[in-house]
């Protein structure tokens, strides 16, 4: 049975949820779509009607971080080309911290509707940009904190909360990218530089047709 994902390349949780079936076996076909067009296949599997959505046999699956950690921990690799093997071990032991898990509820909870707030500012005038922001650096200090007790958020190499959390920050800091290039989160920019130039996420973001064009399928990893 073939097993499909519909995703949408910027999107922060489809990133995430896209890094989660990379460290894994798993490998469904990709059905890229325009936010603005959403397939009709689509809307009648997720009532949420938002990416990311799995369809796995005869589930689906409409949560990003419960893809990731679906495909990591009934899918685990047996040699991860992105990590050695005590490192990838981490990452599949770090999804039941407590603490990570806090951390992470913490970005999608309080972080990114501030996130939201500041990258499109016109269309919430009841403050300004920059007050947008400030809100938002909250977390990120917290964040730059634990970065400077380690190289990422809580080890030495990264482990779940890192995969989890880091696409929304890319995003953070492409809204004004000369203010993040020059802020005091050095750390926090560091550990963004490493993980969005890392090989795992260079093929996270491969560019996929859009699949309502032709309705084909293509495999998330090609062989």
């Amino acid at each position: 049975m073939i097993n499909y994902l519909y995703t949408f390349r910027r999107c922060p949780y489809a990133m995430r949820a896209r890094i989660g079936l990379h460290l894994s076996t798993l490998n469904p076909d990709v059905r890229e779509i325009e936010l603005k067009n959403k397939p009709a296949e689509m809307l009648a599997i997720s009532a949420k009607a938002t990416v990311p959505v799995l369809a796995y046999q005869q589930h689906t699956i409409a949560e990003s971080l419960d893809i990731f950690q679906f495909a990591i921990t009934h899918y685990t690799l047996d040699t991860c080309p992105y990590l050695d093997e005590t490192q990838y071990q981490l990452v599949i032991q770090s999804i039941r911290s407590e603490e990570q898990q806090a951390l992470v509820y913490k970005n999608d909870n309080h972080f990114k509707p501030w996130l939201d707030k500041y990258k499109y500012a016109d269309r919430h005038p009841q403050m300004s940009q920059s007050a947008y922001r400030h809100k938002a650096e909250k977390f990120v200090q917290e964040l730059e904190h634990k970065l400077n007790l380690q190289t990422f958020l809580f080890a030495n190499s990264p482990t779940f909360a890192d995969y989890a959390i880091f696409p929304f920050i890319r995003q953070f800091a492409a809204v004004d990218h000369k203010w993040f290039e020059s802020c005091e989160y050095t750390k926090v920019q560091q550990w963004l530089s490493a993980l969005v130039s890392c090989g795992l996420f260079k093929k996270v973001m491969i560019k996929y047709p859009l699949w309502l064009d032709k309705k084909k399928s293509i495999p998330l990893k090609p062989q």
